[in-house]
């Protein structure tokens, strides 16, 4: 079946306005025009006693879907389980279901592969169909359990999978975000998936979940639902732990950037830290050649960081990761532990949260990264917090034989008016490569 990638069949017809002597047909003494009823699904005649009063426009109305909304719709049709990864086009509905689900009904995964298997045992279990919610950009940690595990051909495990559509065609974003909005649709396809584009109204809403329910107890199969910019109404995060640490994240950059030579490597990790590094270089007009800047790839800048470790041994390499991002793919923790690159200089910064996709929190104030590094093959271990145990902790990081792991504990937030990097990547790691040249 081929998928759709069309809003419901119930949406709003959009009506061109044209003047009454060619468009309008006269009823006696009035006028007969026609309107669209969103609350119905249709368009009525409607009989104005004055052919020049203004009839209005209700299909060009800009809708949004409150989150309550939607989450009360998905219990209607029994779907009372979520997980997933938090993405910024969903985090005001995630934001609702973080507030309301129990947390035995909401579990945020480590990413978003875990989150389809989570939900296959979920549904093993109960035979109701969960929810798993992702950023497209995530959708690739996907794809392996969606084919092998989930695909009617295999087990055929349904689940409804909402998906952030970063990078929709036609709209600005981000360079990485712009390639993966661009074959989001045609991946789908490949994949057997079927879809559709989730509709901003309720009545719409409903019948694409309607259809969706149709389809995944008819074929026992995923089917996804892609979610465009501004779909949801703004919700803000209620169940949200107070920051308790001396410093923001960006406070910390700036300390530990300082603590570093000339000829030393840093390797930063997606979202807000690798913005706030940039704009820290920009603050003081340094060039950024030091610096790989890993824009997309979430969790993968300790790897990329492993690989330059290795074959650049005489120059100290610092990878800048997050805790959402190193609890996404921390099997690369015991692969750098195994290779053990002496130079190698892990810098965590612990917030607990996802930061740059609406706060969701990580837990990863609950997670003992020094021990579980330790364990992994690093050689060092310590977790700092205040000004004066980053400056003595970088010290006894830049001597140490690595592999070592320093964890910075921060507040969560950013500036709101946090800048963005205006080279491209390709610049970036054309200027990176050159430094490493040098």
């Amino acid at each position: 079946m081929l998928a759709r990638l069309a809003v419901s069949r119930r949406a709003p017809i959009k009506v061109a306005r044209f003047p009454t002597s060619s468009r309008s047909s006269s009823v006696g003494s009035c006028q007969k025009r026609f309107f669209s009823d969103k609350h119905h699904g249709i368009q009525k005649p409607r009989i104005l006693n004055n052919p020049s009063e203004e009839t209005p426009l209700t299909e060009t109305i800009r809708d949004f879907l409150p989150p309550s909304e939607f989450y009360n719709l998905l219990k209607e049709y029994k779907m009372d389980f979520f997980t997933g990864v938090p993405d910024s086009l969903l985090k005001d509905f995630c934001a609702y279901v973080t507030d309301t689900a129990s947390r035995n009904n909401h579990v945020i995964t480590a990413n978003e592969g875990a989150a389809v298997a989570l939900a296959t045992g979920y549904y093993l279990s109960t035979r109701k169909f969960p929810v798993v919610y992702m950023q497209n950009s995530g959708f690739g940690n996907a794809v392996n359990p969606l084919l092998s595990l989930a695909d009617p051909k295999v087990y055929g495990i349904p689940m409804l999978l909402l998906i952030g559509w970063r990078g929709e065609p036609g709209k600005k974003d981000e360079p990485q975000h712009l390639v993966q909005g661009k074959v989001m649709s045609s991946m789908l396809t490949d994949m057997n998936i079927q879809f559709e584009v989730l509709p901003d109204f309720i009545e719409g809403a409903r019948e694409t979940i309607e259809s969706a329910v149709h389809y995944m107890e008819r074929r026992s199969a995923p089917y996804a639902l892609l979610v465009k910019r501004q779909t949801f109404t703004k919700y803000s995060l209620k169940s949200v732990e107070p920051n308790l640490q001396q410093l923001s994240r960006e406070e910390a950059i700036g300390l530990i950037v300082e603590q570093t030579g000339q000829w030393d490597i840093i390797v930063s990790t997606t979202g807000f830290a690798s913005r706030e590094l940039y704009e820290y270089r920009e603050r003081r007009k340094q060039d950024h050649r030091r610096e790989f800047l890993n824009v997309g790839s979430m969790g993968h800048a300790s790897a990329i960081s492993l690989g330059v470790a290795m074959f650049k041994p005489s120059r100290q390499v610092f990878c800048f990761d997050g805790d959402g991002a190193m609890l996404m793919h921390m099997g690369t923790t015991a692969t750098i532990g195994i290779t053990k690159p002496a130079n190698y200089k892990h810098i965590l910064f612990n917030n607990g949260a996802h930061d740059s996709v609406g706060g969701q929190p990580t837990r990863g104030f609950d997670v003992d990264f020094g021990k579980i590094a330790l364990a992994s093959g690093y050689k060092f271990a310590l977790t700092v917090s205040t000004p004066e145990e980053i400056v003595e902790g970088m010290k006894k990081l830049r001597e140490c034989e690595g592999p070592g792991l320093l964890e910075v504990l921060v507040n969560k937030g950013a500036r709101k008016d946090l800048g963005r990097p205006i080279t491209t990547p390709a610049e970036n790691k054309v200027e990176f490569m050159q430094f490493l040249d040098g």
